[in-house]
């Protein structure tokens, strides 16, 4: 409920505000995991990807959020969970891994932390791993506009990158690091579609 009414309010927001403007098929299958990555330059990032989607995202968000009470409650809340950025945890891979074989949606920003200039930063590798490890795709998103509270926010959704059908319990470095580049390279094409 205070999901949906969230949703709901920050979508006029966004809308008439914001001027919100959507590239790519925004609706994802229904009961299929799957992930979804962004670049990431603002707080709105998550909210944004949030309203356009057709289904809720359980996000990972970085573990010096939840140390904020007020904060903290929000976003448990809406489904977010922690992640310590200088290395993922098991505790978290067992979390995404879980809500991925349950058949839902998993909200991952490949470059661990907002970008204060308009390049992104170098990837993480966990978007990589739990995809090949949970069989799942990986949905590119790029964002543009997002930053302050004015001007126009542009969103293209990309098609889904199926890496593989197999779970897997182990997975090479090298595996993760092409694939993280190969996703990386996606949502840079997407924000160049954007920004012509």
């Amino acid at each position: 409920m205070l999901y949906s009414v969230s949703k709901a309010i920050c979508m006029v927001y966004f809308k008439l505000v914001r001027h919100l403007k959507t590239i790519g098929d925004p609706k994802l299958p229904a009961n299929q995991g799957i992930i979804v990555v962004s670049n990431h330059s603002s707080y709105w990032d998550p909210v944004v990807i949030g309203c356009i989607l057709n289904r809720r995202i359980s996000y990972m968000g970085k573990a010096e959020l939840f140390k904020i009470p007020v904060l903290s409650f929000i976003i448990k809340n809406f489904g977010t969970f922690p992640v310590d950025r200088e290395g993922i945890k098991p505790s978290s891979i067992r979390r995404a891994l879980e809500l991925l074989n349950d058949g839902k949606v998993v909200g991952i920003f490949p470059e661990g932390t907002r970008s204060k200039t308009s390049e992104m930063l170098n990837p993480h590798l966990g978007a990589a791993m739990l995809a090949l490890k949970g069989g799942v795709p990986l949905l590119p998103v790029a964002l543009s506009g997002t930053k302050g509270f004015w001007g126009q926010i542009k969103v293209n959704v990309g098609r889904p990158m199926n890496l593989t059908t197999l779970k897997r319990r182990k997975v090479s470095k090298e595996e993760m690091e092409r694939v993280s580049q190969e996703l990386m390279t996606e949502i840079s094409r997407l924000l160049d579609v954007i920004d012509k």
